[in-house]
């Protein structure tokens, strides 16, 4: 269930109250759909958030320390932040406002002034007294609001490693500034392993490309894995001692941490 919850209740600006029904929920990206047992309700239309600008009105709306349907206003101040969700995965995209956000705003929605919705929602979490907000439109392949409506889920894959980023030394060529080394091979039970331990990925192994595209650290390399490396066999470029070695690894799908 979305953040732990056994029930969810919405309460709506006239006064009503509703059972809400989860329809997807995804932890790594902080986004859930919700489906509202309710009529007549208002509804605004998705903008595209890679059409917005720094210094374009935010107006974010929310329930702050408790106060119901609170409205403030401010302006994109940067775009192309990045964060990290609480299960410590790297959000990409995020718009930055300076709209005025505490505690109770989040999730709420930030909009321009065509009342379209900018963002998919404002995550609860601030950095330099600045306030976040989580892309209508994420760089993925399909939305993720889709997948969540469609799916429920969104699938992710996963290697088995446990893993660091590592900066090396200008020995190789081309130099490699900064890459993602293997620092453990999970092995899941005596049947059968992980794709990593599988494989034969080793601990010490520098990661430097994933199926061609260049990884320059662990972030790298999950955003590299997603859904559609399920179960397909990918190739991963590793520095092993002083040589390169390319080792095939099939990915599994990963369950998200809640």
């Amino acid at each position: 269930m979305a953040g732990g919850a056994s029930a969810l209740e919405v309460t709506l600006p006239d006064g009503r109250t509703a059972v809400a029904e989860i329809v997807g929920d995804d932890p790594d990206s902080d986004l859930a759909v919700l489906k509202v047992g309710a009529g007549d309700l208002a509804w605004s239309r998705f903008g595209d958030s890679s059409a917005v600008r720094v210094g374009q009105i935010a107006i974010a709306i929310g329930s702050p320390y408790g106060f119901q349907h609170t409205v403030t206003a401010g302006i994109v101040s940067a775009l192309g932040r990045s964060m990290r969700a609480r299960t410590g995965r790297m959000l990409d995209n995020i718009l930055q406002t300076d709209a005025s956000l505490n505690p109770g705003n989040s999730g709420g929605p930030l909009v321009d002034c065509a009342r379209r919705r900018s963002s998919a929602s404002t995550p609860p979490s601030f950095f330099l007294r600045r306030a976040s907000a989580s892309p209508s439109r994420p760089r993925r392949p399909s939305a993720w609001r889709s997948l969540l409506i469609r799916e429920g889920r969104v699938r992710r894959a996963y290697l088995g490693i446990g893993g660091q980023t590592l900066r090396i030394a200008a020995a190789h060529r081309p130099p490699l500034r900064a890459r993602a080394r293997v620092g453990r091979a999970h092995r899941e039970s005596s049947r059968s392993g992980s794709p990593a331990a599988a494989s034969g990925l080793a601990r010490g192994d520098v990661i430097v490309a994933l199926d061609g595209a260049p990884i320059a650290n662990i972030d790298d390399l999950q955003r590299m894995l997603v859904g559609d490396a399920i179960g397909r066999a990918i190739e991963v470029r590793v520095v092993r001692r002083d040589r390169v070695v390319v080792v095939p690894v099939t990915p599994k799908e990963s369950t998200p941490r809640r």
